[in-house]
């Protein structure tokens, strides 16, 4: 096997001025934030330092399949041929992404080197950043130059013995300042199961780069080539993967940046509408204190004008009062003490000032009660916004209430009825609100422990509407209370009829004329007229001579009908109660 290599374009090219492409933020540690040292490359493609992952807490996991984890550094075949088998594994966590990643058996160290990771660090470490590198062979001393056949870097005393070795006589020897623009100047790639040898071949059946004595061993029969000569083919296929990865990466810069402006969006959302819900509490609150303070003031307003009517009240009944025992001082005083003569003297004066003090009228109850409350569930406006309470010094006397409606004395079974009550003050005032204790109950004369059910509607006017519908007819008692005291009217008396029965004929003059002229059909009133004709006609036999209703013969109109539908009714007055 002859080692025609092809080597890659821009291997050892040097790069634009400027910092070197693409892996300039790639040299330092996600984890320490330092230089890598030793980096590996995780299942995530994330690189950190073999140190901090070792350092990263491991988790128990359980692997099924042939052999190591994907994470490995060895090729499928090995694994595939492998039996399936269960066994222990322990995983950790990517520093970076969180991604689980489960560790091959050799653990961390077992992991794949991130060799261009290297590379950018010692790139990094020529540009003056962080320790320089140290020779490859003596591991000490300081790297002057870096011989681009063997590509070693060496110290001074190693370059010199590697120049006067025959194998190494003519190799091509740099200095150490004129590789800071070069692309690559990492070590040689060794091979893990032969230190001495690099590896520059690539065994197809394995998926895996090997060195030539590994070709000459386990991997004899399988079909290895230079990996100059297979990159291009290897390479194609991964370009390809990218090629169908870049639309990908294009569609979810695209979504997240729909996200961050849906977020932005929202985020100005929220303001505006945190923005609107200041405005309308400030205006709320503003609103609910000016009502307070109008309800305060209105309560305020009450008192003086109460007080004022209470001291008026009182300060005549005081004057009344007054008068009224001078007089009956002075009459007893006369009576007792005064002579006849003295008393018939100033009987007229007394007379007529006691009879002017009888005829002063004065309440004996105070002008104003103290039957002030509030009513929370009462609706206003306030600056156009919906408040709620109000204040009300009325108090509803159930002797001044009344009932109104025409359902009050009549009803029909199975049909609503329904009336109406009017609360009012001692004054006889509609109340104007509602929110009363209204209790009422329709109960049959001979069936008192079956009350019907009923529903009070309250109009938040000072009006009730009062519903029931009977069962069954009869006599029925309704007891209506407000603060448990019956109001005017009640209880009383309901008379509940039959369920009322429309007419199902026709209201007409005669028999004739609703029907047509047929002579089959018949009247409920047993007129007929000649001819055959089995109906009523006008100024013939059995005619009531007015409009009645041809299915009973009921002469008004708004009448209920008495026809029963029996068997015995013609056929004809259906057929005519039908027309």
């Amino acid at each position: 096997m002859s080692e025609k290599r092809k080597p890659l374009l821009g291997f050892m090219g040097k790069l634009p001025s400027g910092p070197a492409l693409g892996n300039s933020g790639k040299t330092h540690c996600p984890s320490c934030m330092g230089l890598f040292q030793a980096p590996r490359l995780l299942p995530c493609l994330h690189t950190v330092c073999t140190t901090c992952l070792e350092r990263l807490e491991p988790f128990s996991v359980v692997d099924i399949r042939g052999g190591d984890s994907d994470a490995s550094s060895e090729g499928s075949l090995f694994q595939a041929l492998k039996p399936p088998c269960r066994q222990p594994q322990t995983g950790i966590l990517c520093p970076v992404c969180d991604a689980q990643v489960d560790l091959p058996m050799g653990g961390v160290k077992a992991l794949t080197i991130d060799h261009l990771a290297m590379n950018d660090v010692m790139l990094e470490s020529l540009r003056g950043e962080g320790q320089g590198p140290v020779c490859d062979l003596c591991s000490d001393r300081d790297v002057e130059k870096r011989c681009q056949t063997c590509k070693a870097n060496l110290c001074h005393f190693c370059c010199q013995a590697h120049r006067r070795q025959k194998k190494t006589i003519y190799h091509t020897m740099v200095d150490l300042k004129d590789l800071k623009d070069f692309s690559r100047i990492g070590k040689a790639i060794l091979c893990p199961a032969h230190p001495a040898e690099e590896l520059r071949l690539f065994c197809e059946l394995c998926d895996q780069p090997v060195c030539r004595d590994c070709a000459v061993g386990a991997h004899r029969e399988h079909p290895c080539d230079f990996a100059g000569n297979v990159i291009h083919k290897h390479g194609d296929s991964v370009r390809e993967l990218l090629k169908g990865t870049q639309p990908r990466l294009e569609a979810l810069e695209g979504a997240l940046a729909q996200v961050k402006d849906t977020k932005s969006a929202l985020q100005q959302r929220v303001q505006a509408v945190a923005a609107d819900i200041r405005t309308f509490s400030e205006g709320y609150i503003k609103a609910v204190e000016e009502h307070r303070d109008a309800l305060l003031k209105q309560l305020d307003d009450i008192r003086l004008q109460q007080e004022s009517s209470l001291q008026l009240q009182k300060a005549q009944l005081e004057q009344l009062l007054a008068d009224m025992r001078t007089g009956v001082e002075f009459t007893e005083h006369l009576l007792t003490s005064g002579t006849d003569l003295e008393i018939l003297i100033t009987k007229g004066v007394v007379v007529e000032r006691l009879t002017k003090l009888n005829q002063v009228e004065y309440s004996a109850r105070p002008r104003v009660n103290d039957k002030i409350c509030f009513s929370p569930q009462e609706k206003g406006r306030c600056r156009g916004y919906e408040v709620y309470g109000a204040i009300n010094t009325k108090e509803v006397d159930p002797a001044k209430c009344v009932l109104q409606g025409k359902d009050l004395h009549r009803a029909r079974e199975r049909q609503t009825a329904s009336f109406t009550l009017l609360c009012k003050d001692a004054a006889g005032e509609g109340m104007g609100r509602g929110g009363d204790n209204i209790q009422v109950a329709v109960v049959p004369k001979d069936k008192k422990d079956s009350p019907v059910r009923t529903i009070v509607q309250d109009n938040k006017d000072g009006t009730y509407g009062v519903s029931y519908t009977p069962k069954e007819p009869g006599i029925y008692k309704v007891l209506v209370c407000v603060k448990e005291q019956h109001v005017q009217g009640s209880p009383f008396t309901v008379t509940v009829r039959k369920k009322h029965h429309p007419h199902p004929g026709v209201f007409h003059c005669c028999t004739f004329c609703s029907s047509g002229g047929q002579k089959t059909a018949r009247c409920a009133c047993g007129g007929t007229m000649p001819g055959g004709y089995l109906g009523c006609g006008h100024g013939h036999k059995g005619h009531p001579g007015r409009p009645h209703w041809s299915c009973c013969g009921k002469f008004s109109e708004k009448s209920e009908c008495t026809w029963t539908g029996g068997q015995s009714a013609a056929r004809s007055v259906l057929r005519t109660v039908a027309l």
